[in-house]
């Protein structure tokens, strides 16, 4: 199985990050593109990178978007 390009780091009780969840679960019906979600707690290297900026969303390893994820922000990276 492919692994997803797209990648949500999020951490428990983390309002922004249920916003993006559920931003990516209509994103990923409406494309049939899948993300992969990963804790940063799962990893301390992942805690100190992205600790402060959660939820980040990557495409390809590259940051895309932070804290507050927008759908049409996601669909305009997309198409380009």
């Amino acid at each position: 199985m492919e692994k997803p390009n797209l990648v949500l780091y999020t951490r428990e009780k983390c309002p922004l990050c249920d916003t993006a969840k559920g931003i990516l679960e209509d994103f990923s019906k409406e494309t049939g593109m899948r993300y992969q979600e990963i804790d940063i707690y799962s990893d301390d290297q992942l805690t100190e990178e992205y600790g402060l900026m959660i939820p980040v969303l990557t495409w390809k390893s590259e940051v895309i978007q932070y804290g507050r994820i927008e759908k049409a922000a996601l669909y305009s990276f997309v198409e380009n």
